[in-house]
């Protein structure tokens, strides 16, 4: 797969495609078992915490990780199947209000993780170089099948890292 250009996706997703290196399909592909490994690692009884008031906890971020994946890798099947209709984007804080993730356990969200990002990779792998280079309008703002991919690892290594250094630095 070649390199991501700028000009690919909208400068706001730099975020999260910033904390891809390498090769992004390989970075996906780790992600199957480095992140419930991270989850694992949380100590009991603090999938809960939210660091600051009308924050989410780490359950509703782990389930916010697994909702924009899917959305992301829907987005990246229609344009990679040529679908030119834009898509709407959608408002993450009525995702998580409406999905109940607190009522349930990190093991069963790290379990879904790990099927969503299998049965993405299985499609992500048939995407050829001209699939990969469509591009479709999401949210208003022109975006390449292949910048999904980065967006799907990026965003997750963008809430890892936040549930490091805020909720688990700060819990005593």
């Amino acid at each position: 797969m070649s390199q991501l250009k700028s000009d690919e996706f909208p400068a706001f997703y730099a975020t999260y495609i910033d904390t891809v290196f390498g090769d992004v399909m390989h970075v996906l592909n780790e992600q199957i078992t480095s992140f419930p490994a991270f989850l694992e690692a949380i100590p009991a009884g603090r999938s809960e915490y939210a660091y600051a008031e009308g924050k989410w906890t780490i359950k509703e971020v782990v389930g916010h990780v697994l909702d924009t994946e899917r959305i992301m890798a829907y987005r990246a099947l229609r344009f990679a199947r040529n679908d030119t209709k834009a898509l709407p984007g959608f408002e993450q804080e009525d995702f998580v209000l409406n999905a109940r993730f607190n009522e349930r356990s990190l093991a069963s969200l790290a379990e879904e993780f790990v099927l969503l990002r299998k049965s993405n990779m299985a499609l992500f792998n048939t995407f050829n170089e001209t699939e990969l280079n469509r591009r479709g309008l999401a949210s208003d703002r022109l975006i390449s099948v292949r910048a999904f991919l980065y967006i799907v690892a990026g965003h997750l290594n963008h809430h890892k890292n936040i549930i490091k250094e805020r909720y688990l630095d700060t819990m005593v």
